[in-house]
């Protein structure tokens, strides 16, 4: 990583929120193609999901999701877990910042994919007690039509609909298979 990448990065987990922010639309630019920095990093941001300020935790989580492009190692495979747990974090906006990312982790490879698919399908489940349940819901269907609109694989759209037909609430139900109409 360059001095000026690494100056970037530092600015991402500072107190100046304009530079964080700054910061963090610059990774989302440089992390739209594969980097070759993303293992100098790596274990910083997995450090950074479970660290006291949200805002941190939500930049770790979403630049993470990015990485996944540049993973040759497949070490998303056994780190997935930990951004899987951000979307259960106390702080729904956090959670939700990891969770409308992690269809960039399932358009990496096929391991990859199958990994997100089966976490989101568990995290379909499970939220079904939780406050934000039909936001939960909602965004992982639309993670699913991500990841169907960049793969092109028929077995995405047969899962996001199989989880939709688990919905009993009618007008929730009319919501979800909305994502999936023709666009």
């Amino acid at each position: 990583m360059d001095e000026k990448t690494q100056t970037r990065f530092n600015e991402l987990f500072g107190s100046d929120r304009e530079a964080q922010h700054a910061a963090f639309l610059h990774f989302l630019r440089l992390t739209e193609t594969p980097v070759d920095w993303a293992y100098e990093v790596w274990d910083d941001l997995l450090e950074k999901l479970s660290d006291k300020d949200n805002h941190s935790r939500a930049i770790a989580a979403q630049l993470l999701c990015a990485l996944a492009k540049s993973d040759p190692k497949l070490r998303m495979l056994q780190d997935f877990s930990q951004l899987l747990a951000v979307t259960r974090d106390g702080r729904f906006v956090t959670a939700r910042h990891c969770l409308q990312n992690l269809w960039k982790i399932g358009v990496a490879g096929n391991a990859q994919q199958a990994l997100v698919v089966s976490g989101l399908a568990e995290r379909f489940s499970e939220c079904a007690g939780e406050k934000n349940c039909t936001l939960i819901r909602h965004d992982i269907i639309v993670n699913l039509r991500r990841i169907y609109d960049a793969v092109k694989d028929e077995t995405m759209k047969a899962k996001a609909l199989a989880l939709i037909e688990r919905e009993t609430n009618l007008k929730y139900k009319k919501k979800y298979t909305g994502v999936w109409k023709a666009k």
